[in-house]
């Protein structure tokens, strides 16, 4: 199952069946990144709305997904070249968005919180997508910083960190920026609403490399074990200052440092470890690869000829050459961060933003 349809089953029992009504306002979140548009629609009961959202499956009794929507606009294509929104980017971007528009005009969305991350933060020509998706859609958009969205991303992943771990690494690798964030978690056993653990932010850190750009940036020689081993080392010695200014390698040491994946790259790796023949959420969403798995996975990927990653069943059609890529960048963060597992998440930026809404509309 592609990525551009997976999402009909990111969630069960999305179908609107009269949880609406004025009692359960329906919220909805739009992530547009790099590479993809994604959206994510809830109906929130608000009478019974007392507990944390995210822990290991929604609640039921307090919010229930209704529909969801991913597809990949590369919004980011050419970026690298001259900081500069391609028409045909703008586009694809647009027609996405016209059916995020229909999908929440059907299920009577009252609340949205729509986001654009590193492509729209790096381009000169932003404001003409934002001018049109306000005027053509009446959607705003939002062009939020790495540390919004870093936050956002921490948000939506929390509900798979342990609270028996003092401290935490997430990251969330973009299509057009790598965000880390370190986290101290807080093992009195308070909570905050919507978040199953309670923790402080203690640094971040936004990497100015994604997928789609590195990929594009090298080209047909992005499968090349040089440029791969170039990437890698890239990643790791860009996160350097931030490990050693945080002393990350005492937290390994003393085994109290838990590390958390998000994104496209994480997922298809946790796919194909467990040899999936269809994308299956609840098979992935808080398992857990070591670096032994990361690497195996890498090496084959690297050797796998190009027409066979292209119809492999875990990797989602338009992302073959993207996960080649996502792979030295993912091999670089367990170099800078040598854990024996990485929990992946299955969830991001769009659960964090609806964690927060379902926080205010009640």
């Amino acid at each position: 199952m592609t990525n551009l349809n997976r999402d009909k089953k990111y969630y069960s029992g999305y179908k609107d069946d009269g949880f609406c009504d004025a009692h359960h306002p329906v919220i909805a979140a739009i992530d547009l990144g790099t590479n993809s548009c994604r959206l994510l629609i809830a109906s929130v009961n608000i009478a019974t709305l007392k507990k944390s959202f995210f822990r290991s499956r929604p609640q039921s009794k307090g919010w229930k997904i209704l529909d969801s929507f991913a597809r990949i606009v590369r919004l980011g294509e050419g970026l690298y070249k001259d900081d500069v929104l391609s028409s045909d980017a703008i586009e694809r971007t647009i027609e996405a968005l016209k059916i995020c528009k229909r999908k929440m005009d059907f299920h009577n969305v009252k609340h949205l919180r729509a986001v654009a991350t590193e492509a729209c933060r790096r381009a000169s020509n932003s404001s003409e997508l934002v001018d049109r998706v306000f005027h053509e859609l009446g959607i705003k958009l939002e062009i939020v910083t790495t540390e919004e969205e870093a936050r956002l991303a921490l948000t939506g992943c929390a509900g798979i960190m342990s609270s028996s771990i003092p401290n935490g690494i997430v990251f969330d690798i973009g299509g057009g920026s790598t965000e880390v964030v370190l986290v101290k978690i807080d093992q009195s056993g308070r909570q905050r609403p919507g978040y199953p653990v309670a923790f402080e932010v203690i640094d971040s850190i936004s990497l100015p490399y994604g997928v789609v750009t590195l990929s594009e940036k090298y080209a047909q020689f992005a499968s090349s074990p040089e440029i791969h081993k170039s990437v890698r080392d890239l990643i790791k010695n860009s996160l350097m200052d931030f490990v050693n200014k945080n002393n990350i390698m005492q937290f390994i040491e003393m085994n109290s440092l838990q590390t958390v994946g998000s994104s496209g790259t994480v997922t298809t790796f946790a796919a194909l470890q467990l040899g999936l023949q269809k994308y299956e959420r609840k098979k992935i969403d808080g398992m857990s690869l070591t670096t032994e798995d990361i690497n195996t996975i890498s090496d084959n990927l690297l050797n796998m000829p190009d027409d066979e990653r292209m119809n492999h069943p875990c990797i989602a059609t338009g992302r073959s050459d993207l996960v080649i890529i996502g792979s030295a960048i993912l091999q670089g963060m367990c170099d800078a961060f040598p854990q024996i597992r990485i929990k992946v998440a299955d969830r991001g930026v769009r659960e964090g933003i609806l964690a927060e809404m379902l926080q205010k509309v009640h």
